[in-house]
């Protein structure tokens, strides 16, 4: 609404005629007046004349000379009456004409005053029908004109506001700027709430100041637009957040202590299956603990999905980016999950491009997330083929990215699946018997994980065919990227002899980026046509162990129609690894376990050709112990602070075994007395403390603890907080009183005995 508009002067045509006519009809009566005046006067004057000189004619007998005369007077006096008359005549149709202008314009003067009357009433009616407020205020700030809308906000007539005062009525324009006492134009609006009998009703108020040009004077208009309906959506719109994200705060809460609980009896779950797997069982008794162990994971990984959504909802999801390698985070995911693809026989490949950056910033641990969702549905869906994980640069100089890709041979996604794959609690298959479980959280919180990132994340898929799940990882533009160096194996020929089409490929890929004469074969026979034929001899053969019987048969048939001596490697699976000697025995120098990390793919061939490794020891077929320290390999004194009977019986189990002697107590109390009382016996080596216990919570022992070695000038224990919560918040702060070290429950005994030596070590 444009109030300048609405309040704009116009002139007023009437006045101008109306203002003439009384002048215009005075000067006509006035001439008429005069004319008439002068008619009559010389008719006397004749009629006067003619009756003196009949008396003098008829009295005296006057002579014909006098006769004449009088009848040329009579003559002279007729002309002049003539005259006069013709005189009157012209003024009286000039009076009339000047009477006829006047009419017509006092007629169009009631015209255009009727029409004005008729503009002034719809403009009214259209004002009142808007449902707008309109008011003219004086400069004293009273009003003269005010519609029947602001009337009616407090039940009276349009006249009997007039000459009131805003403030009089219960309407503070104080609200508004300056605007409502300014002394020229000036414009500003509020939100202006009134008191009415019906209620408190809020305006969209406008405030305009205008000054008259002709007479300076400064009068106040004001336009407002009833918007008490969206105050009170609005109104409504931040209580009904507000709800929501209480409610979400408190689901937020409630999850997060649910995992915390979950998480301890899982701990005594988990950890006493892996007990009891480590003793003598039968093979009935075996798929038994390994049924509990599989379903404690699966329950596990729910409860981290959960904890993750409810971070994520409640907006609290927080990054934590610092230096990390993506091609040793991307190859150890993958050696992560190749377990799963070799237990359904389909392959799991990984190809990191050329000019990858040696090291990015990224957090690793969600980024570790999103990869292991993505190739843990990719394995999860595909049942012949494989899975490959690839890894390259996208985007320009200006805006690079680094762009991580899984691809599957899997049954592949249709537009309606693609549409709602990233949504929460969706599975591609819905229905009741749908064959792959799982929450359907995985990929709407990669997706969440990727959009913090700054990235985005797509999915290209096929039905039949298989999918490609794609995102960005953006980059600084002053990121280093490697330089490449393909020519690390120019001159080398490679045959790699596999039926997996995904493993094979991704080789194939990396020696030929670095300058291999590389050939894949998908059999044994293959193999031999492709050495018969070649033109350039091979000089290493990569051989899948799924081809070897034990006896070295098929690399001895390659040799065989070979005409240069060739250098075996195995590919072997990670459970194969108890043939090693076997394989050695029968002519491989080498192997590669699988899946094949791309460098030390290059590494092992360019060893093999007779060069210097590039970096770190080339697998060679041989046993290397490592020999312990001193310190891990005796027996250390752990103190274990633990409430709850099954975790302690687990952990101390766990130690026991591995040879050290162990110390319980229940709280954070008992935890630092005996600490202090064993400074003067044997001190503890390490200290595993739980968080949450009576008497004394685990943060308060730990900062006890420190203050009393650092008031005696001991020596600091490795203190290694065992806790059921997940939280990066948590970890920060038992890191910030004191400890060394944080491990999340439920606890693998293998990573329990890890860890303390690697504290202890430390």
């Amino acid at each position: 609404m444009d109030a300048r508009k609405i309040f704009s002067r116009k002139a007023n045509p009437s006045r101008r005629i109306a203002a003439a006519v009384p002048q215009r009809l005075e000067r006509a009566s006035s001439m008429v007046s005069r004319a008439h005046d002068r008619h009559v006067l010389g008719s006397l004057a004749i009629i006067v004349a003619v009756l003196v000189l009949a008396g003098v004619a008829l009295l005296s007998g006057a002579p014909q000379l006098l006769s004449a005369g009088l009848v040329a007077t009579g003559l002279a006096g007729l002309a002049v009456l003539g005259r006069m008359i013709a005189q009157d005549r012209r003024v009286e149709a000039l009076a009339r004409s000047d009477a006829e202008r006047t009419r017509a314009e006092i007629e169009e003067l009631a015209d255009r005053m009727w029409e004005l009357r008729e503009s002034e009433e719809r403009f009214r009616g259209l004002i009142d029908a808007l449902g707008d407020i309109v008011v003219h205020r004086d400069r004293e700030g009273r009003i003269v004109y005010a519609n029947r809308v602001f009337a009616g906000i407090f039940g009276r007539e349009p006249r009997d506001l007039c000459g009131r005062t805003l403030d009089e009525l219960g309407v503070d324009v104080g609200m508004v700027s300056d605007a409502a006492f300014a002394d020229g134009e000036y414009l500003s609006s509020a939100d202006v709430p009134i008191e009415t009998p019906e209620g408190l009703r809020w305006f969209s108020w406008i405030e305009l100041s205008v000054r008259d040009e002709e007479t300076g004077t400064v009068s106040h208009r004001t336009i407002a637009r009833d918007i008490t309906a969206r105050k009170r959506a609005e109104t409504a719109l931040i209580a009904a957040r507000e709800r929501a994200e209480f409610a979400s705060q408190a689901k937020s809460r409630f999850l997060a202590t649910v995992s915390h609980e979950i998480r301890t009896p899982m701990n005594g779950i988990m950890g006493m299956a892996k007990l009891i797997a480590d003793t003598d069982l039968s093979p009935e008794q075996r798929t038994y603990v390994g049924a509990i162990s599989t379903s404690a994971n699966a329950l596990l990984a729910l409860i981290e999905d959960l904890l993750d959504f409810s971070k994520i909802e409640a907006g609290r999801l927080e990054l934590e980016p610092q230096q990390i390698s993506p091609h040793e985070l991307v190859e150890n995911v993958v050696e992560l999950m190749a377990a799963r693809a070799f237990a359904k026989t389909i392959g799991l490949g990984c190809h990191i491009a050329q000019g990858v950056p040696a090291a990015i910033e990224a957090d690793p641990g969600r980024l570790r997330q999103i990869l292991l969702n993505l190739i843990g549905n990719a394995v999860k869906f595909t049942q012949e083929g494989g899975v490959l994980v690839r890894v390259d640069i996208s985007g320009d100089g200006e805006a690079p990215a680094l762009r991580f890709s899984v691809i599957d041979s899997g049954p592949g996604l249709t537009t309606a699946e693609i549409g709602r794959i990233f949504r929460e609690f969706e599975q591609v298959d819905g229905t009741p018997t749908r064959k792959h479980g799982g929450a359907g959280l995985g990929l709407a919180i990669s997706k969440r994980i990727v959009d913090a990132m700054g990235g985005r994340i797509v999915v290209e898929s096929e039905v039949g065919k298989g999918s490609e799940f794609s995102f960005d990882l953006p980059l600084p533009a002053d990121t280093v990227f490697a330089p490449d160096n393909p020519a690390v194996l120019h001159g080398k020929s490679i045959l790699i002899v596999s039926a997996n089409a995904v493993e094979a490929d991704a080789m194939l890929a990396t020696a030929s980026a670095h300058g291999g004469s590389t050939a894949v074969a998908r059999s044994p026979s293959d193999a031999e046509k492709l050495i018969r034929t070649r033109k350039q001899p091979f000089e290493i053969v990569l051989i899948d162990a799924a081809f070897e019987s034990g006896d070295g048969a098929t690399l001895a048939r390659l040799r065989d129609v070979s005409d240069r001596a060739l250098e075996g490697v195995i590919l072997i699976a990670p459970g194969d690894r108890g043939r090693l000697f076997q394989y050695r025995s029968v002519g491989y120098s080498t192997f590669l376990a699988r899946p094949v990390r791309g460098r030390t793919l290059l590494r092992i061939l360019t060893h093999g050709a007779g060069d210097a490794p590039a970096h770190g020891t080339v697998h060679r077929l041989e046993v290397k112990r490592r020999k312990p320290s001193a310190k891990s390999a005796s027996s250390l004194q752990v103190l274990i602070a633990e409430d709850n009977e099954i975790n302690a019986l687990m952990a101390r189990s766990v130690l026991e075994k591995a040879g050290h002697v162990v110390h319980h107590v229940r709280d954070g109390k008992a935890a630092v007395e005996a600490v202090r009382s064993a400074r003067g016996l044997r001190p503890f080596d390490i200290v595993l403390m739980d968080l949450h216990m009576p008497v004394m919570d685990g943060l308060d022992a730990i900062a006890l603890i420190r203050k009393h070695e650092e008031e005696k000038g001991l020596t600091a224990v490795p203190i290694m907080v065992l806790s059921a919560d997940s939280q990066e918040k948590t970890r920060h702060d038992v890191l910030s009183h004191g400890a060394n070290g944080f491990v999340t429950k439920p606890l693998d005994p293998h990573e329990l005995v890890e860890a303390v030596r690697h504290q202890v070590a430390a």
